[in-house]
């Protein structure tokens, strides 16, 4: 037992104060001690969380048209060079929304039996493959269009998912399937499954597959991503169809020229899409969650086909800019048509209608694509850290000039703004290259990518002033006179007085008056320099 002790006080001994520079020196240490804890915890959380998401690393995946004839065998897979496959479409039954099937055709008993699905896919598995499955697609009706109750729909997704055991899902919604109402009751049903999922310990990729065009996403397609968001979805990706481009696609641009674009606008309108979800992404993480899918071969229009050498190429650019995901539509058609196939034009399921050797889309996509769906289903979106340093465009290292409030553009002038290069679409003034518009045609400007380390200024053509007069309203002018704008030179379409040039940036189609190109200007120089003259 312990003892009292008593301690005897002398109170004439005097009281010792402690000095301001003591009282500063312990509010000193005690900040030091508190930001060093907060550091310490900062670097426990942040090794916490890269210990729970893995490192990306982009992966490739055919689709397989399950219902397709010839029945596709899985071994073929061995010839990508990755076994993955994305399975397609589930989407509801004839008889029932609620009731997911294979194409309408087969209920998952029916395929097993009917197309010996479940042991193919036990196969692949046998090989190391892992399988997607993607609900939608463009014939047919995905789940949520005509499932009404919340209830059965989320049934519906969950059945799928425990019947075939996957972790990545993939919502390919074209056409109908990008219904408003569809999109909410499929988000919120999404967002409650994978929550459920995640809070169990398991993992749920989730996979929009949306049509695109040159200029990116459509506004259904960026309503959809939207919805997902909106919901508390933690979206894997966006994955671009980049096939089928009708007349969005400009006449002299090539299908892989189209794709990139496509690709780069999607990039652009994503991040606009996270921002207003108050989530920051850096550049390279929205890359990460950008995917393509090319229609190998012979699209379903008849001038586009996707050659292997555009499948090479967009390869390169998804490698070069850090694309987390690359498919193709689809495995089934990575096979050149026999002689027997008449019409190479008309697309067919089981062949591409090129010359290519068997499954040589696969091999030159997938080229870099090394990781898979079982990596990649658990990574989660983390928001980078947000930077208020604004980038300051030198001229010095900039290859063309630096975008100015008071300049005036002429189409095809590509200018410099925030690290990035820029090409106008039309005559345009006052317009911010970076401002955040969702679809293109609201914006004058293209975003063609980012300036490039060590790049120098390249002089671009401009015509000397006095090569035409400066526009005056009082002049009449009929069509093909020429004029100086600011700088810039226009032509008249049509006989007009008092119509200022710069109407045409409104409604270019309206106005008398049309802005020369910069091929045009540099035709001019060299026509000036040969012949001394105007």
């Amino acid at each position: 037992m312990l003892k009292k002790t008593s301690l005897k006080v002398d109170n004439n001994e005097p009281k010792r104060k402690l000095s301001p520079w003591r009282i500063l020196l312990v509010v000193l240490m005690l900040e030091g001690i508190m930001f060093g804890v907060a550091f310490y915890r900062k670097e426990l959380k942040q090794k916490a969380v890269e210990a729970v998401t893995p490192k990306y690393q982009p992966w490739f995946a055919a689709y397989v048209d399950v219902t397709s004839m010839p029945i596709y065998t899985f071994e073929q897979q061995g010839a990508t060079a990755t076994p993955d496959a994305v399975l397609s479409f589930i989407v509801s039954s004839a008889s029932d929304s609620c009731i997911p099937t294979w194409g309408t055709y087969y209920t998952f008993d029916e395929a097993s039996v009917g197309l010996d699905l479940d042991r193919r896919i036990a196969r692949l598995q046998q090989q190391g493959g892992k399988i997607a499955v993607s609900f939608g697609g463009a014939l047919n009706s995905e789940l949520a269009l005509g499932c009404s109750d919340p209830n059965k729909l989320l049934n519906a997704y969950k059945t799928v998912i425990e019947r075939y055991n996957i972790d990545t899902i993939d919502l390919d919604l074209e056409n109908q399937s990008l219904n408003a109402e569809a999109a909410t009751r499929r988000a919120n049903a999404i967002a409650q499954l994978q929550k459920d999922y995640r809070n169990n310990g398991k993992n749920l990729a989730v996979w929009l597959t949306l049509p695109v065009s040159p200029q990116g996403m459509t506004i259904q397609g960026t309503d959809a991503v939207t919805s997902m968001l909106s919901s508390g979805v933690d979206l894997a990706g966006v994955n671009g169809m980049t096939m089928d481009y009708g007349a969005s696609r400009d006449q002299n641009q090539s299908m892989l020229e189209a794709s990139k674009q496509a690709l780069i606008e999607t990039h652009r309108q994503l991040g606009i899409l996270y921002q207003k979800a108050k989530i920051n992404l850096s550049s390279e993480t929205l890359w990460r969650k950008i995917g393509a899918t090319p229609m190998i071969g012979q699209n379903d229009l008849a001038d586009e086909i996707f050659t292997l050498e555009d499948a090479q190429g967009l390869n390169s650019f998804a490698l070069s800019q850090g694309i987390g995901r690359m498919s193709m539509w689809s495995a089934n058609r990575d096979i050149p048509c026999g002689e027997n196939y008449v019409d190479v034009k008309v697309v067919s399921d089981s062949c591409s209608g090129v010359k290519t050797t068997k499954s040589g889309f696969a091999q030159a996509l997938h080229n870099g694509f090394d990781g898979g769906l079982e990596q990649s289903a658990g990574i989660l979106t983390i928001a980078d850290a947000k930077s208020n340093i604004s980038i300051i465009d030198d001229p010095k290292q900039s290859p063309y000039q630096i975008w100015q409030v008071t300049g005036a553009y002429p189409k095809e002038v590509k200018v410099v703004w925030h690290g990035n290069v820029y090409e106008a679409k039309w005559w345009t003034k006052n317009d911010l290259p970076d401002n955040p518009v969702l679809q293109s045609y609201e914006t004058p400007w293209k975003l063609v990518g980012p300036v490039l380390p060590g790049e120098k200024p390249i002089e671009q053509p401009t015509l000397p002033r006095g090569t035409y007069p400066d526009w005056a309203g009082a002049v009449v002018y009929n069509g093909g006179d020429r004029v100086l704008f600011e700088g810039v030179p226009f032509q008249a379409k049509w006989w007009n007085q008092g119509a200022s040039p710069a109407a045409s940036e409104a409604n270019s189609d309206s106005s008398p008056w049309l802005a020369l190109t910069q091929s045009q200007i540099a035709d001019l120089l060299k026509n000036l320099n040969k012949n001394g003259k105007k």
